[in-house]
């Protein structure tokens, strides 16, 4: 199968009010977009002029995606099932992903606010920061298309489909008992970084990418460090966009590769 040159689709995706994100083949943005203005129509052909194979993604500034992922052992559409309200994902903009998952588009509410909130249920992630992105068709990975399953608009959020989102937001940050502990590890801290996030001092960066390295340096697996570098931003007041922390991961995996001369 060729691959597509997707520029047009990028720009009709522009002119209907999306915020578009060309990406590459890893499903990682090929050019900086956190907290800027949406690329015009002429930013976008000099894009893909630079990138004339790089596939689509939206950003969720003005939506929400429920992202059900169906690959390897997970299948998130048992856990969709079982909510038993079909009709919450009826009639929005749908599409069917690259390994037969699903992403339900809905409007964000004027007047709350919805956190992102990744394992929103067992294999089903809320998508839903500004700097957050999702892939859309006709992009491709690995040869596999994304598919719009209808045309349907982006429609609100069902009332109980709010309901289960507030009731499954993580809690905020409680001081539920205060006691001296004689002493703390650095095993510790990086317990604690998984709860508490990765500190609002400015120093994010600098947090994630010491979270990251202390748990390569103790035998962690890379994805598994992956994981947790996720959570512990989702956990982040003012968490980082995905890109800075998949960006900061491979960096320190790309170190201890080196420390440990890995081939």
């Amino acid at each position: 199968m060729t691959l597509e040159n997707l520029v047009n689709y990028a720009i009709s995706y522009a002119s209907h009010g999306f915020s578009v994100i060309p990406i590459g083949a890893t499903k990682r943005p090929l050019i900086k977009f956190a907290n800027r203005p949406p690329l015009t129509e002429d930013e976008i052909k000099r894009v893909w002029q630079r990138y004339p194979l790089a596939n689509i993604a939206l950003k969720t500034d003005k939506f929400f995606v429920i992202d059900v992922d169906r690959h390897g052992d997970v299948d998130g559409m048992d856990a969709i099932k079982q909510l038993g309200h079909n009709e919450w994902f009826k009639n929005t903009l749908t599409e069917k992903t690259a390994h037969d998952g699903f992403h339900f588009f809905f409007q964000k509410p004027k007047n709350e606010t919805i956190a992102q909130n990744i394992g929103f249920l067992p294999g089903v992630d809320l998508k839903a920061h500004e700097n957050n992105y999702v892939v859309v068709a006709p992009s491709q990975i690995n040869g596999k298309h994304y598919k719009w399953l209808n045309h349907d608009i982006i429609r609100p959020a069902p009332e109980g489909l709010l309901a289960l989102i507030k009731e499954k937001a993580k809690p905020e940050k409680r001081k539920i008992l205060s006691y001296k502990i004689a002493s703390k590890t650095q095993t510790t801290h990086l317990f604690e970084t998984v709860a508490n996030g990765l500190g609002d001092d400015g120093q994010r960066n600098k947090a994630l990418a010491s979270f990251v390295g202390g748990l390569l340096y103790r035998g962690v697996d890379p994805d598994v460090a992956a994981k947790l570098a996720v959570i512990a931003n989702t956990n982040t007041t003012d968490s980082l966009p995905l890109n800075e922390v998949e960006r900061t991961v491979n960096s320190m995996i790309d170190k201890e590769i080196a420390r440990r001369g890995i081939e």
